[in-house]
């Protein structure tokens, strides 16, 4: 089976508020993996539209990021949800 490695960046500037995923975790689609705090406070929640295992987490609490920021890389299981 092909193995794909999904990379997650920063989709803004700002600081690492909260990292919710740990190295070896299954994650969902769409289930949030980071907080980060802009400058202006605002928090985005960071996630992605695949699920898999997350198999590097680059960042913790209190960094400081930009939208080249590497997050994670997550190994895509490669299933294909289903929905009505």
């Amino acid at each position: 089976m092909k193995e794909v490695l999904e990379e997650v960046y920063s989709p803004c500037y700002g600081s690492i508020k909260d990292v919710l995923v740990g190295e070896d975790a299954y994650v969902y689609e769409w289930e949030p993996l980071f907080l980060i705090e802009t400058a202006d406070k605002e928090v985005v929640e960071v996630s992605i539209g695949v699920s898999g295992t997350i198999k590097q987490v680059d960042m913790q609490p209190g960094q400081e990021v930009t939208p080249k920021s590497l997050l994670t890389i997550l190994q895509d299981d490669l299933l294909i949800p289903g929905s009505d």
